[in-house]
Parts: C-alpha cells; sequence; structure tokens
C-alpha cells in the first residue's frame, strides 16, 4: 500500500508541477532569445512549483560522500559572502561569450529540418550551454557528470547542489541535477530543476524531452505528447522524442500494438 501510495504522489507530483512548466512553454513564442553561456537575464520567467518558491528545489545537506552544500572545488577561493571570488566565475578570455545574435542563428540551424548544418548546430549550443564561465563550477559540473556516469547518484547530487549554489544562473548545473534527482526516484526535486533550466534557457530542448518522458512513465500521455512536441520545435532532430511522439499518438488514438 505504501508503494502505491507514494507511486500515486509521484505522478500527482509531476502532473501538477508540469502543468506550469508546459502553461508557461506553451505561450512562449519560437525563438526567443536565449540567455549567453553562463546563464542570467533574457530567459522568460516560470511560475513558482506548489511549495517551492521561484522553482527551486528544497534546500537541504548533501548526502554522505558527496560535496557538501555549498561547498567548491578544491583551490577555489570564496570570496567574503562564501560564493566564487571574481577570479573563478571570470569567463575564458579565449572564447568570448556568443551574442543572442549568434545563438539565434545556431537555433535557426538546428531548426532546419534537412541538410548537415543542424550538427554542426546542435554540437555548438551543447558546448555553449556546459560552459559557466568558471573554471571552478567546470570542475563541478564534471565532477557531478563523473559521479552519474558512475551511477553514484548521491554523490552526483552533492556535487550539483553545490554548482547550483554557486552559479544559481548556470542552466546546465540545474538541468542535470534534473536528471540526478529523476534517476534516484525524486520526481518533484526533478520537476523543480526542470522548471529553473526553463527558466534560464526556454529553448533548452533537453529538459523539454526530458519532461516529456516523466509525464510519459506516470501516465499523463497528452501533457507528454505536448512537451515532446515543444521540444522538436526547437530540435528536430531528437530521435528519442520522434519516436516517442509517434508511440503516443498511436496509444491515444487506440492503434498501437
Amino acid at each position: 500500500m505504501r508503494l502505491i501510495a507514494f507511486k500515486i504522489h509521484r505522478a500527482l507530483t509531476a502532473m501538477t508541477a508540469a502543468s506550469l512548466i508546459l502553461g508557461f512553454t506553451g505561450t512562449m513564442s519560437l525563438p526567443v532569445h536565449a540567455q549567453g553561456a553562463g546563464g542570467g537575464e533574457g530567459g522568460s520567467q516560470v511560475p513558482a512549483l506548489p511549495g517551492l518558491p521561484n522553482g527551486n528545489a528544497p534546500e537541504g545537506n548533501a548526502p554522505d560522500g558527496a560535496a557538501p552544500k555549498g561547498a567548491l572545488p578544491d583551490g577555489a577561493a570564496p570570496d567574503a559572502s562564501g560564493t566564487a571570488s571574481a577570479d573563478d566565475v571570470a569567463a575564458d578570455p579565449t572564447e568570448p561569450a556568443p551574442t543572442v545574435e549568434d545563438m539565434d542563428q545556431l537555433f535557426a540551424e538546428l531548426a532546419e529540418p534537412t541538410g548537415e548544418t543542424w550538427r554542426r548546430a546542435e554540437s555548438d549550443i551543447l558546448r555553449i550551454w556546459s560552459r559557466s564561465g568558471s573554471s571552478s563550477m567546470d570542475l563541478l559540473y564534471k565532477r557531478g557528470e563523473e559521479a552519474l556516469d558512475a551511477g553514484d547518484l548521491p554523490a552526483a547530487i552533492g556535487h550539483l547542489t553545490a554548482l547550483t549554489d554557486h552559479a544559481p544562473d548556470f542552466a546546465a548545473g540545474w538541468h542535470l541535477r534534473a536528471v540526478a534527482y529523476y534517476l534516484d526516484g525524486e520526481f518533484g526535486p526533478a520537476i523543480a530543476d526542470l522548471a529553473t533550466t526553463l527558466k534560464l534557457e526556454p529553448r533548452h530542448f533537453g529538459a523539454l524531452t526530458q519532461l516529456g518522458s516523466m509525464l510519459e512513465e506516470v501516465g499523463d500521455d497528452q501533457r507528454a505528447l505536448e512537451a515532446y512536441r515543444s521540444s522538436l520545435k526547437i530540435n528536430p532532430h531528437q530521435q528519442e522524442a520522434v519516436d516517442a511522439v509517434s508511440r503516443i499518438e498511436q496509444k491515444l488514438a487506440g492503434t498501437d500494438a
């Protein structure tokens, strides 16, 4: 009975929060101006989720064995406020941050249904998104990614929580932590982190596809279909999302095998 109640609660949490996220993205006109590599102003606002102010996941201590909340990588000196110093967060001078026009051009190329330029555009977008502008924050991201790849979810969540604490405008950090929370069965925090990701980067097709996958898992096929379609409007080359749309459309039409 406890397991059934948990599954029902998890499904309701995902559906309620997803309604707010999709209500926001559904009113979005594409293309919208994206942020720079490190996040910040320019993204639209996502409504706060119930019980989660500003769409952020609840705070708490890091799991055992993981980086404690607010911990910086070795060698990164905090300033008086406890955050990374100006030297740590300085952008790499060898690679200037892309302009809004640069990003719009990349997304325009990504949306092309044919040709090969979309592959380069997708690669460039993902590379830009992965840059926080700080070597210390990039190291935290790498540690979280490595822990996730190794299946050490508590460590991954710990490292990524430290990252989101010190680089709250870095959309990729929120998205990767959403993946970690999802794999750990924490749908509420995962949805909250997806909301923050989309607040910072409304064109984050990876976050929209993940949202669709979560909604499909809890049986909300209609909203899952909406999330997948929103993602494919931005990047139509995601085979996983293409297959999911076909699968759900057949199911809703009663023609699935």
